[in-house]
């Protein structure tokens, strides 16, 4: 024991759980993306860990491969951001589509133009769709919308469910994968009966699709194919794709040009925006085709963190979904969060390997999960490489855990 454990009274081991402990949200997340920037081994490294020059220089790097940089800055959503929405429409075999600053727009004016067209603002939706919990009730307070909620079972809303509904609606939002239920999907055939079931009762289906570029494993249907489901179609250039932001809606190019109006009307026509468009396609060029290679990577890495945790002898370790659908899934331990959080940011400081970027969330009492998420730099982990991570992350847990 060092003098100054000595003179504290405590182990070194004590002192570190005390220390984490006290910190701050903000410093703690600090202190985990500075962790996570030193490890030399990660599951995924998220974009916002990293610096200005390091984004910096990815922009610089990529963008070549898809702009002609002689050419002047878009303005107003012309130029290079038009490229963007045709290629978007490309991809997801829509008549249009259009860019927006951010995906909680986007999706408002969808669903605005939509009630418009239908005479009815009542959007059902999942009670963990994104709107209803990460949002702070942007449909109905900026709006007009009146989001009523199908279900808040860790699924996908069923077609009997929508069909069923005792009240009309003018509009389905379908969540594809569903992120706070454990990045899941339904199968193909649910999926269209669901959106059979919409259509019975005269109602357009929209697709938050933010995830919506790595479902096309699950589906086994190419990419045009799902989103031709939906009447519109949201997607996300960061979440997946690694962009800086920026989202799109693709529908009918009615739908579209309305939505340009009311684009500008909340304020998302932005003078230039070609840094975030360019790591759009840098996106659309590099992430879009690795995707299916990650997603059956996590399976792997999800089966080798199941088979972890039991041989470490951890009583209730979950993997949701045991088989993932995306190339993200939920890990749940029986731990409070702060127990977890500690023991991952010790972890990935005393070991550098990072199994779990993302911060720990109560699942109720003594029990708590997490995201994880394989990307590019997973790819490199064996499930021994896996299995040898999560034993030294157990050893960091304490001895009894709250049943």
């Amino acid at each position: 024991m060092s003098d100054t454990a000595a003179r504290s009274g405590t182990e070194p081991a004590e002192r570190d759980e005390r220390e984490t402990a006290e910190l701050s949200p903000k410093e703690r997340f600090e202190r985990r993306a500075a962790a996570w920037k030193a490890a030399g081994r990660v599951l995924w490294r998220p974009g916002y860990q990293l610096t200005l020059r390091e984004r910096l220089d990815w922009l610089s790097e990529g963008a070549g491969a898809v702009a002609d940089l002689d050419e002047r800055v878009d303005m107003y959503g012309d130029g290079l951001v038009e490229r963007l929405e045709e290629r978007v429409a490309e991809l997801l075999g829509a008549e249009a589509a259009v860019f927006f600053p951010t995906g909680t727009m986007a999706q408002q004016v969808a669903l605005r133009c939509w009630a418009g067209r239908t005479g009815d603002p009542t959007v059902a939706l999942h009670a963990l769709s994104h709107p209803e919990v990460h949002e702070r009730q942007a449909f109905s307070q900026v709006s007009g919308l009146r989001p009523v909620r199908l279900t808040d079972e860790p699924r996908m809303p069923t077609a009997e469910e929508v069909r069923d509904f005792p009240e009309p609606f003018g509009a389905l939002l379908l969540e594809l994968p569903l992120r706070d239920a454990g990045f899941v999907l339904p199968t193909w055939e649910e999926l269209t009966e669901v959106v059979e079931a919409a259509r019975e009762r005269d109602a357009v289906v929209h697709v938050d699709g933010a995830r919506l570029w790595e479902c096309v494993p699950h589906f086994g249907r190419p990419l045009a194919e799902i989103a031709g489901l939906a009447d519109s179609v949201y997607v996300s250039f960061y979440k997946s794709l690694g962009g800086f932001g920026g989202a799109a809606v693709a529908g009918p190019r009615t739908l579209v040009d309305e939505a340009k109006t009311w684009r500008h009307r909340y304020g998302g026509m932005i003078i230039q925006q070609f840094p975030t468009v360019l790591s759009a396609l840098i996106g659309l060029e590099r992430e879009l085709p690795r995707l299916p290679e990650y997603v059956a990577h996590a399976r792997v890495v999800a089966g080798a963190l199941r088979e972890g945790f039991a041989e470490a002898g951890v009583p209730w370790a979950r993997v949701f979904p045991e088989e993932p659908h995306t190339h993200q899934f939920q890990v749940w331990l029986p731990y409070e969060p702060d127990v977890l959080g500690d023991a991952a940011l010790r972890h990935v400081e005393e070991t550098k390997t990072g199994l779990f970027a993302q911060g720990w969330n109560r699942g109720g009492p003594g029990l708590a999960y997490t995201e994880v998420t394989v990307a590019e730099p997973g790819l490199e982990w064996t499930a021994d490489d896996v299995k040898a991570a999560v034993r030294t992350f157990v050893e960091l847990l304490p001895d009894r855990v709250t049943t």
